[in-house]
């Protein structure tokens, strides 16, 4: 799969060219490191989640004007509401209430706490609330799997796939054992299907590479967990095994999941 990479004022855009589709990775460079997918087909654009900081929303809108974009598939990401406001948004019933009232929420409330009139914290009210399976968004196949809170999406015509996050050398939030177990088994199922490219919305494309490095790091978590005292215990095991990792703030609330 053929890439180039286009420098912006804040963020940078890597495109991803195969099969007749263009997917351009936007890279915020905003403070949680957000990344939001656009997948084009002769002009037609769909959105994979939505940027949330004001200044990249005007930054990726400028770079979208020549596009078409025809919807917005909003899994995990549902700040932003300003974002295309126009265009159709497209949800699950469980990630719409995950941002209305659930774990999203909570999210959305630190964040505009900590971040104040740079955040846009309107979220987006979903047009059309979608199950399981195939959908077309702007002449481009999108196969949607609902998660315990959102939905991952395949992208079959370049043997892509989106989750919310990977990350091969950063911590992720992990809710405990089973959680941890469950994102395992998900992570062999792409390594089943053999995709080309994962997609995450922390981190940049990523190959079954990474996929094998974070099925480790998950069985890790499990092991280190079952041998520590505590919290800090945990947080401290898990700091000697990865000195280099970066989100600290994700291991903290994983610390915490396991350990109260």
């Amino acid at each position: 799969m053929e890439n180039k990479t286009i420098k912006l004022q804040k963020g940078e855009v890597t495109v991803y060219s195969a099969n007749g589709i263009n997917l351009h990775a936007y890279r915020t460079a905003d403070p949680m490191d957000d990344e939001v997918f656009i997948v084009e087909k002769n002009g037609r654009a769909a959105v994979i989640e939505s940027t949330c900081f004001f200044e990249n929303i005007h930054e990726l809108e400028e770079y979208m004007k020549d596009m078409d974009a025809e919807g917005v598939l909003i899994s995990y990401h549902a700040a932003g509401g300003t974002f295309l406001k126009d265009v159709r948004k497209y949800s699950t019933d469980n990630a719409a209430s995950y941002s209305a009232a659930g774990g999203g929420k909570a999210l959305i409330d630190n964040f505009t706490s900590a971040f104040g009139s740079a955040f846009d914290s309107s979220v987006h009210k979903a047009t059309d609330i979608i199950e399981e399976g195939e959908i077309e968004i702007a002449g481009i196949r999108f196969i949607i799997k609902k998660t315990a809170e959102a939905f991952d999406i395949g992208i079959p015509e370049i043997n892509a796939v989106y989750t919310h996050m990977l990350g091969h050398d950063c911590h992720s939030i992990i809710g405990g054992k089973a959680h941890a177990q469950m994102m395992i088994d998900e992570l062999n199922g792409y390594l089943e299907k053999g995709y080309e490219l994962v997609l995450s919305s922390h981190y940049t494309p990523e190959s079954l590479k990474d996929v094998r490095t974070k099925i480790q790091y998950l069985e890790n978590v499990i092991s280190i967990a079952g041998e520590a005292s505590d919290k800090e215990d945990f947080i401290t095991r898990m700091n000697k095994a990865y000195p280099d990792y970066s989100g600290s703030n994700y291991l903290s609330m994983t610390a915490s999941a396991f350990f109260g």
